[in-house]
């Protein structure tokens, strides 16, 4: 059983804590606050009553606390929260007790102390098709639309979202076709994505679905919320705020690129092109960490592509091996997640969540999840042991609900594919880069996913 958390009092304190009475009210006249995200992250310690944090680790070997590559010194805690264990201690064996019981109860827990809640009253999308374009993509004549949802912004005109996603499907298709959905870097402000890995045998990842006969869609997520702290008064969490800042337990950007996808799912089950029962989510780095929170909280997403995605994603708060928990919670990472979450890196430890990244791929079962990484010489950030271990962790509830786990509890090989259960994995040693897995995806999607058939 994992250790209880050794500070009720002060977490007790935190739930019930206010914003300070100095912050104006909401109002649809204020205008948005400005705060730098240094500024908004130490009014979250505020509110928390702490001093201070852990810091997090660093790339360089030579500082006062290097990133540690070494498994023998990766696992400091021993046991994890069991996902098939109610909270009043009684066992889980039923699929029932899991639906009705067990996983509203792991939603919860994400909701309040890892990633934030969503709004009760969320403002709504209304989607437009901007253009529509017969073109190729490489030999596929396709058809492709640029979306725009437009959130409702009339509570508070100061604050304009927006969301861009375009979709592209096979021209020739005779009728709906399963979707592959990336939250995508394309387009993303301040960064210079790494050029492309030397031409192998396989095609771009989108040439790969079109030959499967079906489409994808690209979502923009800083389109739905900056990735920055100094945004969290503007996009959608701004604009459910009027402008104002967070309370402890609201949404970060994570959360809401992701409740952005599911509102793109909304789109996808008006347009008459796509099969919205067969539409899947892939994300790489902190965008996998997206489309692993997308399809655990919005249970029509079919299937996922989790590549890299480390800290906050699929790896193990409960390790220490590349990127660690207080990381995500300094200055450069917080906004992603709830404030609640900083207070495990001081006072209390990762070991003190009530909850880990196992439990996030179980809200996924019974569907079909495949988690990818690199080598350690180019993605050691994003830990693929730990993920490895947390997906082996997943596999209980996958079998109580009647699917198979990964099969094995051993890492394997580099490059060695793991692909026979519902729960698959695979290691390649290019880096960080979605791609040299992205085939394995498409092999072990096409078990699931399935495009219509001329008569």
């Amino acid at each position: 059983m994992p250790r209880k958390l050794q500070f009720p009092a002060l977490i007790l304190l935190a739930s019930s804590i206010v914003l300070p009475a100095q912050t104006p009210p909401n109002s649809a006249s204020a205008p948005p606050m400005q705060l730098t995200a240094e500024q908004d992250h130490q009014r979250l310690l505020d509110l928390l009553h702490i001093t201070s944090l852990r810091s997090g680790v660093s790339p360089n070997a030579s500082s006062a606390n290097p990133v540690n590559y070494d498994e023998t010194k990766a696992n400091p805690y021993t046991t994890l929260p069991d996902a098939l264990l109610l909270n009043n201690g009684s066992k889980v064996i039923t699929k029932t007790t899991w639906y009705k019981q067990r996983r509203p109860e792991i939603l919860e827990l994400f909701s309040r102390e890892v990633y934030g809640r969503v709004p009760a009253d969320v403002p709504k999308v209304h989607w437009k098709v901007a253009s529509t374009t017969r073109e190729t993509d490489g030999s596929f004549p396709v058809i492709t639309k640029k979306i725009i949802g437009h959130v409702d912004n009339s509570a508070y005109p100061l604050i304009t979202v927006d969301i861009e996603l375009s979709l592209t499907t096979p021209a020739n298709a005779v009728g709906p076709v399963p979707v592959i959905m990336e939250f995508s870097f394309e387009g993303y402000p301040g960064i210079r994505l790494p050029p492309p890995i030397a031409p192998g045998p396989e095609p771009a990842w989108k040439q790969q679905v079109l030959a499967k006969g079906w489409g994808y869609a690209i979502l923009h997520p800083t389109s739905i919320q900056a990735d920055n702290g100094a945004g969290l008064t503007q996009g959608i969490i701004g604009l459910c705020n009027k402008g104002q800042p967070r309370k402890l337990d609201d949404w970060g950007a994570i959360r809401a690129w992701a409740w952005g996808g599911s509102r793109a799912l909304d789109y996808f089950e008006t347009d008459k092109s796509v099969d919205a029962k067969q539409v899947g989510v892939s994300g790489h780095s902190r965008f996998g960490k997206t489309a692993l929170i997308a399809m655990a909280y919005d249970p029509r997403f079919a299937i996922a592509y989790i590549s890299s995605s480390g800290t906050g994603g699929a790896q193990l708060y409960r390790r220490n091996f590349g990127e660690t928990l207080e990381n995500v919670a300094g200055t450069r990472e917080y906004h992603w997640m709830a404030g609640n979450f900083l207070k495990y890196a001081g006072p209390l430890h990762p070991n003190d969540l009530p909850v880990d990244s196992h439990e996030l791929i179980a809200l996924c079962a019974p569907r079909p999840v495949f988690i990818g990484a690199g080598a350690t010489k180019g993605d050691g950030w994003a830990d693929a042991q730990g993920m490895f271990l947390a997906e082996v962790a997943a596999g209980p509830v996958y079998k109580l609900l009647g699917k198979q786990d990964l099969g094995t509890t051993t890492f394997p090989p580099i490059e060695t594919a793991l692909l026979r259960g519902d729960l698959v994995f695979r290691q390649q040693s290019d880096g960080h880069t979605p791609a040299p897995n992205f085939p394995f995806f498409v092999t072990f999607a096409s078990r699931y996913l399935k495009a219509p058939s001329r008569p």
